[in-house]
């Protein structure tokens, strides 16, 4: 049996763990913060249990992904309907969307830009499908018509990564926006997810009772039953490979500890990874490390005094205008009522860590807040009885076009190093949801074998990874 050691304990490094564990192999998880979860976790703010920014459980997951999450939470994994919106052009519209309601509800401009956009592409030279094109404009525009990139997705783009469509990766594309074409979306809105099985579904999501961070607080319950170690408030210094042994230099508070390995699993950021192996990356590794850039994110929650601000989970906001992508109501995910005459908003606000809002204060991004919520049509009216920020340094890769070569670089190096693996959201540089990063868990374990940790086999996983589209 192997001694592994894992760095971050979000869902992928946690997932992990337990799988290790199960297996016989000696496990110890290394995490700097004071919790489990990562950007995955929860916390309680005035009797609520709020998530880091809004996060679902998708019907989409892996059989044995789901069946592991069934098995850990049991009757406080909820199945709830998808109720939110989306600001249009001044208008609200249901989302997941619905053909009626999208008929009725939606800015005459909008509907009457998409029929002509659909009718052109009935046209013999309706133009290219989905897949063409160098950029993630390009990408969508092919696929999608000009109306709905103009007056979602681009302007959506902009806020969310802090680029311009042209200027962001094909991939970005092909990995965020499942419907990919006109086809795909009316293919959707004419038949309703209720209709398919619980894979396909779009019309539902699951949600754990305690909070999206009860997934990984079990994980983390069942590793340790297994005899996996999870040190938290820990840092990692250094990773030093050798055929004796690897080295792992930790650092909790001023102590210092080696832990010796025979595997050294790494979930953390991948730049950050490459800064701390010895012996060093060499310089081109290393400044291709450098250009994998990264989103952050604040969440800003407002404590209300009110069961309910609105019935929706989650609202979205395209309008560049408006300082956030999306503000959500963590009761309404878990259909909650309590605790009474209290209820929490968190709105999501991607920047860079140099913007000049990323260093606002707390009550300065509160009144932003409040005030996008008013231009938006949802003033507060009910008393704001406290204003909490979370600051999130990695919350997005960041899909610059010609960001492949650099990670394509970096990845090959850190295949060649024996008894090391990165895996997950953070160590695989992808965007993906909860159930994905479980899944690379899964497939991390399947290949770890008594002879060995087998390149094949996690090559071909690898090949499903990249099919990957997130659920929003």
């Amino acid at each position: 049996m192997a001694r592994v050691v894992v760095l971050g304990a979000g869902p992928a490094g946690l997932g992990a763990a337990l799988g290790l564990a199960r297996n016989g192999h000696e496990v110890t998880v290394i995490e700097q913060a004071d919790r489990v979860g990562g950007n995955a976790g929860s916390f309680e703010l005035a009797g609520v249990q709020v998530d880091y920014g809004s996060h679902r459980f998708h019907p989409a997951a892996h059989p044995e992904v789901f069946a592991l999450v069934r098995w850990l939470l049991g009757d406080d994994l909820l199945e709830r309907p998808r109720h939110g919106r989306i600001r249009l052009l001044g208008r609200w519209i249901h989302f997941p969307l619905q053909l009626l309601d999208l008929v009725g509800n939606a800015h005459p401009r909008f509907t009457t830009g998409v029929v002509l956009d659909v009718g052109r592409k009935l046209l013999p030279s309706g133009g290219a499908t989905r897949g063409t094109g160098d950029t993630f404009a390009r990408v969508l525009q092919s696929g999608l018509g000009t109306t709905i990139c103009r007056e979602f997705y681009f302007p959506y783009a902009r806020k969310i990564w802090g680029l311009e469509p042209e200027e962001i990766s094909p991939t970005q594309a092909y990995k965020r926006v499942s419907a990919g074409s006109i086809a795909k979306l009316l293919k959707r809105l004419v038949r309703p997810g209720g209709s398919g099985s619980r894979a396909t579904r779009k019309d539902i999501f699951y949600y754990p009772r305690k909070g999206y961070g009860q997934i990984c607080d079990a994980l983390r319950v069942a590793a340790e039953a297994e005899g996996a170690q999870v040190r938290l408030r820990t840092g990692v210094r250094r990773v030093e490979l050798a055929n004796t042994g690897h080295r792992t230099e930790i650092e909790s508070g001023t102590a210092r500890e080696v832990l010796v390995s025979d595997r050294v699993w790494s979930t953390i950021p991948v730049k950050a990874l490459v800064e701390r192996v010895a012996p060093s990356a060499p310089p081109a590794v290393a400044a291709a490390a450098a250009q994998l850039r990264l989103r952050a994110m604040l969440l800003v929650y407002l404590v209300l005094e009110t069961d309910q601000f609105t019935e929706f989970d989650a609202h979205y906001f395209p309008e560049e205008g408006l300082p956030f992508t999306r503000v959500s109501e963590p009761k309404n995910y878990s259909a909650s009522p309590e605790p009474r005459g209290v209820t929490v908003l968190c709105a999501e606000i991607p920047c860079d860590r140099n913007d000049a809002v990323w260093s606002r204060s707390d009550s300065e991004l509160g009144e932003l807040v409040r005030d996008g919520l008013a231009h938006a049509g949802l003033p507060v009216r009910c008393p704001l009885l406290e204003v909490v920020v979370r600051r999130l340094p990695a919350a997005y890769p960041i899909y610059i076009r010609g960001y492949e070569a650099a990670f394509e670089q970096v990845d090959a190096w850190l295949n060649g190093l024996d008894g090391l693996l990165a895996f997950g959201r953070q160590g695989l540089y992808a965007h993906d949801n909860t159930h994905h990063a479980l899944f690379m868990a899964h497939a991390a374990v399947d290949c770890l074998r008594d002879g060995g940790f087998d390149r094949d086999a996690w090559h071909r996983y690898r090949q499903q990874f990249a099919s990957h589209v997130v659920e929003d």
